[in-house]
């Protein structure tokens, strides 16, 4: 299901899934994730980070409502 997200893109699924995770987990800004990933030895550009979150974002916070959901039930 999720692997149909990131088909074409130039990045690989994991960088993608870290930048975004970072910036909703600790409120990082663009360019703090930039430099967290070229310390990382990955060259990206904080406006392509900004992309990333706005088309990955809601898939991300549905996955998260989803797992949390799930876990109040038992």
């Amino acid at each position: 299901m999720v692997e149909n997200y990131f088909k074409g893109r130039h990045f690989q699924k994991d960088i993608i899934l870290v930048a975004v995770g970072y910036y909703f987990r600790f409120s990082l800004s663009y360019r703090d994730i930039v430099e967290i990933l070229r310390d990382r030895g990955i060259t990206v550009h904080h406006t392509t980070v900004m992309r990333w979150v706005h088309h990955y974002g809601p898939l991300f916070k549905l996955l998260w409502r989803k797992q949390r959901c799930s876990h109040s039930q038992s």
